[in-house]
Protein backbone atom coordinates (compact mmCIF):
# COMPACT_ATOMS: atom_id res chain seq x y z
CA UNK A 1 0.00 0.00 0.00
CA UNK A 2 2.95 2.40 0.81
CA UNK A 3 4.46 1.49 -2.51
CA UNK A 4 1.57 2.23 -4.42
CA UNK A 5 1.62 5.53 -2.83
CA UNK A 6 5.10 6.52 -3.57
CA UNK A 7 4.27 5.29 -7.34
CA UNK A 8 1.35 7.46 -6.94
CA UNK A 9 3.09 10.22 -6.00
CA UNK A 10 5.90 9.81 -8.09
CA UNK A 11 4.35 9.80 -11.20
CA UNK A 12 2.15 13.40 -10.23
CA UNK A 13 5.80 14.85 -9.60
CA UNK A 14 6.53 13.61 -12.98
CA UNK A 15 3.40 14.97 -14.79
CA UNK A 16 3.85 18.49 -12.69
CA UNK A 17 7.02 18.61 -13.77
CA UNK A 18 5.65 17.76 -17.44
CA UNK A 19 2.92 20.15 -17.32
CA UNK A 20 5.78 22.91 -16.40
CA UNK A 21 7.83 22.08 -18.96
CA UNK A 22 4.62 22.18 -22.00
CA UNK A 23 3.38 26.02 -20.87
CA UNK A 24 6.98 27.07 -20.79
CA UNK A 25 7.54 25.25 -23.97
CA UNK A 26 4.45 27.02 -25.36
CA UNK A 27 4.89 30.55 -24.02
CA UNK A 28 8.66 29.93 -26.03
CA UNK A 29 6.67 29.09 -29.26
CA UNK A 30 3.83 32.53 -28.57
CA UNK A 31 7.29 34.97 -28.17
CA UNK A 32 8.91 33.77 -31.49
CA UNK A 33 5.28 33.25 -33.33
CA UNK A 34 4.76 37.16 -32.29
CA UNK A 35 8.35 37.94 -33.34
CA UNK A 36 8.34 36.06 -37.11
CA UNK A 37 7.36 37.67 -40.53
CA UNK A 38 8.93 34.50 -42.81
CA UNK A 39 5.59 32.38 -43.48
CA UNK A 40 7.35 29.52 -43.00
CA UNK A 41 8.61 30.08 -39.30
CA UNK A 42 4.70 31.34 -39.07
CA UNK A 43 3.53 28.00 -39.59
CA UNK A 44 6.53 26.02 -37.85
CA UNK A 45 5.39 28.08 -34.19
CA UNK A 46 1.99 27.71 -34.86
CA UNK A 47 2.24 24.09 -35.15
CA UNK A 48 4.91 24.21 -32.16
CA UNK A 49 1.76 26.38 -30.08
CA UNK A 50 -0.84 23.63 -31.57
CA UNK A 51 0.92 20.83 -30.62
CA UNK A 52 2.11 22.45 -27.01
CA UNK A 53 -2.08 22.98 -26.28
CA UNK A 54 -2.70 19.36 -27.12
CA UNK A 55 0.09 17.90 -24.97
CA UNK A 56 -1.13 20.65 -21.89
CA UNK A 57 -4.36 19.03 -22.52
CA UNK A 58 -3.35 15.63 -22.32
CA UNK A 59 -1.11 16.06 -19.32
CA UNK A 60 -4.34 17.56 -17.72
CA UNK A 61 -6.20 14.57 -17.97
CA UNK A 62 -3.60 12.51 -16.86
CA UNK A 63 -3.37 13.92 -13.94
CA UNK A 64 -7.29 13.85 -13.05
CA UNK A 65 -7.14 10.58 -13.88
CA UNK A 66 -4.00 10.11 -11.26
CA UNK A 67 -5.83 12.06 -8.46
CA UNK A 68 -9.17 9.98 -9.31
CA UNK A 69 -7.11 7.06 -8.71
CA UNK A 70 -5.62 8.82 -5.62
CA UNK A 71 -8.85 9.02 -3.81
CA UNK A 72 -10.14 5.76 -4.60
CA UNK A 73 -7.23 3.99 -2.78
Amino acid sequence: MKKEKNDLAKKRRLLMDDITKTRQAREIAYINFQNVSDPDLIDCYIYEINSADLRYKYLINQIRKLSVTETTN
